[in-house]
C-alpha cells in the first residue's frame, strides 16, 4: 500500500464523527468538500469600520468587542459552534488566550505572533504560516458552549475571525489539544507540498476506486473538443491538462465547459486560464486545489455527478492549440448531501461607482469554496482600489465584512517591500500578481471549514475604493461553489471586446518607491531615496549624486522598468530642477534617444512631464539608462532628483 493510501486510510478514519456532521478537523477533508453543510449560521468577527470609512484597524476603535481591565475581547462566541480562519496583518508578541465553556483558565495560551509561527502543535504549517504580509491560522477550534478570545494588550489593530454555528445536536466538543494533535498532523501531511503530488486519493470517498484517462487534443478555430466523456455516475477527483501555455494570452479564447447530467446549460463556462488561476493571460495561481505546475494546469476539486459527465475546450480564437492530460474519476456517485460542482466567471469594466464587484448574487443552497479575482486601477501608478473590504450577505442577512482586499486573501499591507508586492502561492491563498505601475494586483483564497454556506441565497461582493467605492475598476473573478441546483446567474460569455485584458497605455512607475535599480555608477555616485526642497514644499524622489565623470563615461543611472506589452513607447519623467542637477540624457543599447534635458534651475522646483525619448520596448524588463551628460554652467552640483517615470506607448 502506497504511503499517501495509508495516508488517506488514517485521515479518513482518524474522527468518530458521523460525515453528515462533519465539524472541526473533519471540515478540512477534501472528501467532504462537496457535502452540504449542517450549520445554522456563518459568521465572522472582524475590525472593520462600522461607519463605512476606512479605518479597518488604522487606530484600533474597532479592533475589539469589549474590553476587561486592560484586556481586549476580540470575539464572544456561543456554542456549539468552531472557528476555522484567524488572519491578521498586526499580529503582537503580547498573550493570546481561548477560554471555553466559562472556565476560568484558558486552555489556549500563547503570544499572538507564535500562534502563526508553526513551533507550537497543534498549530502547525501549512495550516498557519504567514505570506504576503498576512499571518493565518486555520486549525479548527471547536467550542461546545462558548468560546472567549482574549489578548492580553491595551490595543489591536486589524483581524479577521471566521467562524460557524451548528445545531445543539450536533456532536461538537470543545478543543481538545491531545485530539488536534492526531488530526491535523494527517491533515497537514496532506496539504504540505501538494501541488506537486496526486491527491486523488484524499478528495474522494473511501472505497472508491479510481481510473485515469488519458488524453491527446488538437483544438481548432472556432471548434470545440471532448477531453473526458462518462455516461456512468462518478465524481472527477482531478483535472491536468497541459501545456499551460497554450491557454496563456489576453484574448481569453479558450473556454473550459464542463456539462453534468446530459444538462442543456454547462456546469462551468469560463475562460480555461482564468479558471485555473492566471493573471491577465499568464498562469499564476499555485494552490492546493487549483493552479498551474511544471507547465501543467490542474484542479483537485473533487466533482460528484449523478448519471454523466463531459469536460471539453471550446475555441473563440483564430489559432489551433494541442493539449494533453488527464481526468481521475471515481465510480462513488453524487451522494444524496452533496452538491454540485459550478465556476461562475464574471467582469466589470468598468465597475460601477457607488456599488461594490459582485463575485456572486444566487439563489438556492450551497457553499462558495473559492474565490480569484484580478484587479486592475484605470488610473496606472497605484492600487487605492484595493482598500475596498469584501462582505458575504447569507440568506438576507450581512453575515461577513472584511477588513480590506488584501486581507481578504490572507495577506496584508500591498505595496509595502516583502509584504503584499508580489505574486506568492500557498495552499489555499495566494497573490497572483502586484504591479503597481500597471494598477494590477489580484489573489486566490480557497474555502474549507470557512466555506461560505447559504440555504435560500448569497450575496458576494468586494468594494473597489477605500470608502463608497469611488473608484472605477476593471475587475475579472471566478467563483467556485457546490449548489443544490444551477445557480441563478449568467454564465455566458461576452464578446472578444469586453472579455480580452486591457493592456494600460501609460505607465507610471514612482521612482520614490520600489522602482528597481538595475545599476549605478561604478565610482563617486551615491544614490538614496528622499525628500527634497521643490517650490514651496518638498517631494520625494530617487537621488542620484556624482561627481561627474565614471571609468566608462558619464555618470549614470539604470533603472527597470516591466511594460505589459511590446512596442514603441514615448518616455516622460517627473524631475526636480534646481542649482544642484545636471543635464540628463536617455540612452538606449548606448545609443542616445533623446535630447539632453537641462535640469539646472536658480530655485528648486517640479519639472512635470517632461519628454526624453522614445523607445523600442519588449514585454517585461526594460532597463532605462540615464546619463548625467553635462551640467549648466551655473549648476554647483551634478545631480539627478527623479521622481516619476512615464512610459506611454505610441
Amino acid at each position: 500500500m502506497s504511503p499517501l493510501i495509508s495516508l488517506l486510510l488514517s485521515f479518513a478514519s482518524a474522527s468518530q464523527t458521523d460525515a453528515s456532521w462533519a465539524v472541526g478537523s473533519d471540515q478540512l477533508r477534501l472528501d467532504l468538500l462537496p457535502a452540504f453543510k449542517r450549520t445554522v449560521k456563518i459568521g465572522a468577527v472582524t475590525s472593520y469600520d462600522r461607519t463605512e470609512g476606512n479605518d479597518d484597524g488604522f487606530s484600533g476603535k474597532y479592533s475589539f468587542v469589549r474590553k476587561e481591565g486592560d484586556s481586549l475581547v476580540l470575539a464572544d462566541l456561543k456554542g456549539p459552534g468552531c472557528i476555522y480562519r484567524i488572519h491578521t496583518p498586526t499580529p503582537t508578541d503580547d498573550p493570546l488566550e481561548f477560554y471555553f465553556d466559562g472556565e476560568a483558565t484558558p486552555r489556549i495560551s500563547l503570544p499572538f505572533r507564535e500562534l502563526f509561527s508553526g513551533k507550537f502543535p497543534p498549530f502547525v504549517r501549512p495550516l498557519v504560516d504567514s505570506a504576503g504580509g498576512g499571518y493565518y491560522c486555520y486549525v479548527p477550534i471547536p467550542y461546545r458552549k462558548s468560546c472567549k478570545v482574549v489578548l492580553r494588550a491595551k490595543q489591536m489593530q486589524f483581524y479577521d475571525l471566521n467562524y460557524a454555528t451548528y445545531p445543539e445536536s450536533a456532536p461538537v466538543a470543545s478543543y481538545d489539544p491531545a485530539a488536534g494533535r492526531r488530526d491535523l498532523a494527517r491533515v497537514a501531511e496532506v496539504f504540505s507540498r501538494s501541488r506537486e503530488r496526486d491527491l486523488t486519493d484524499v478528495n474522494v470517498p473511501q472505497g472508491t476506486r479510481l481510473q485515469r484517462q488519458t488524453f491527446d487534443r488538437v483544438l481548432r478555430p472556432g471548434k470545440s473538443v471532448t477531453l473526458f466523456e462518462s455516461r456512468r455516475p462518478g465524481r472527477i477527483a482531478s483535472l491536468r491538462i497541459g501545456p499551460s501555455d497554450a491557454f496563456a494570452g489576453k484574448n481569453r479564447d479558450v473556454l473550459l465547459r464542463i456539462t453534468w447530467d446530459g444538462e442543456k446549460q454547462p456546469a462551468v463556462l469560463c475562460p480555461a486560464g482564468d479558471f485555473f488561476g492566471y493573471g491577465w493571460g499568464k498562469p499564476a495561481a499555485g494552490s492546493a486545489l487549483v493552479g498551474t505546475y511544471q507547465g501543467v494546469n490542474y484542479c483537485n476539486l473533487p466533482m460528484p455527478f449523478d448519471r454523466s459527465a463531459k469536460v471539453e475546450l471550446v475555441s473563440l480564437g483564430d489559432r489551433s492549440i494541442s493539449v494533453r492530460g488527464e481526468v481521475v474519476v471515481g465510480d462513488t456517485p453524487r451522494g444524496r448531501n452533496e452538491g454540485k460542482f459550478y465556476a461562475v466567471w464574471r467582469r466589470e469594466n468598468p465597475t460601477t461607482e457607488g456599488k461594490p464587484f459582485t463575485f456572486l448574487d444566487t439563489k438556492g443552497r450551497g457553499h462558495i469554496v473559492g474565490l480569484a479575482l484580478q484587479a486592475q486601477g484605470m488610473e496606472p501608478g497605484g492600487t487605492p482600489f484595493f482598500e475596498g473590504d469584501d462582505q458575504t450577505t447569507v440568506d438576507g442577512e450581512l453575515v461577513v465584512h472584511g477588513t480590506g482586499s488584501e486581507d481578504f486573501f490572507n495577506g496584508g499591507w500591498y505595496d509595502v517591500p516583502g509584504r503584499w508586492d508580489a505574486s506568492f502561492a500557498r495552499a489555499l491563498s495566494g497573490c497572483i500578481t502586484y504591479q503597481r505601475p500597471l494598477g494590477r494586483t489580484g489573489g486566490y483564497r480557497f474555502f474549507l471549514g470557512d466555506a461560505y454556506s447559504f440555504e435560500k441565497s448569497i450575496l458576494q461582493t468586494i468594494e473597489h475604493a477605500p470608502e463608497r467605492n469611488q473608484l472605477p475598476a476593471d475587475y475579472c473573478s471566478v467563483t467556485y461553489l457546490y449548489a443544490e441546483n444551477r445557480p441563478t446567474v449568467d454564465f455566458g460569455i461576452p464578446s472578444l471586446a469586453m472579455r480580452q485584458v486591457v493592456d494600460p497605455s501609460k505607465v507610471i512607475f514612482p521612482a520614490d518607491w520600489t522602482l528597481p535599480i538595475n545599476s549605478f555608477s561604478f565610482r563617486d555616485a551615491t544614490v538614496s531615496r528622499r525628500s527634497v526642497p521643490a517650490g514651496n514644499g518638498s517631494v520625494r524622489c530617487l537621488s542620484l549624486r556624482t561627481l561627474g565623470e565614471d571609468w566608462f563615461g558619464p555618470a549614470f543611472i539604470s533603472l527597470g522598468c516591466d511594460l505589459p506589452s511590446a512596442g514603441r513607447y514615448r518616455i516622460y519623467i517627473d524631475a526636480v530642477k534646481g542649482p544642484e542637477q545636471a543635464k540628463a540624457q536617455l540612452f538606449q543599447d548606448e545609443s542616445p534617444v533623446g535630447d539632453p534635458v537641462d535640469l539646472f534651475a536658480e530655485k528648486p522646483a517640479v519639472a512635470s512631464h517632461v519628454l526624453v525619448g522614445e523607445i523600442n520596448a519588449v514585454e517585461g524588463r526594460n532597463n532605462l539608462m540615464f546619463k548625467l551628460v553635462g551640467k549648466n554652467p551655473l549648476a554647483t552640483g551634478f545631480g539627478f532628483d527623479l521622481m516619476t517615470v512615464v512610459c506611454e506607448k505610441v
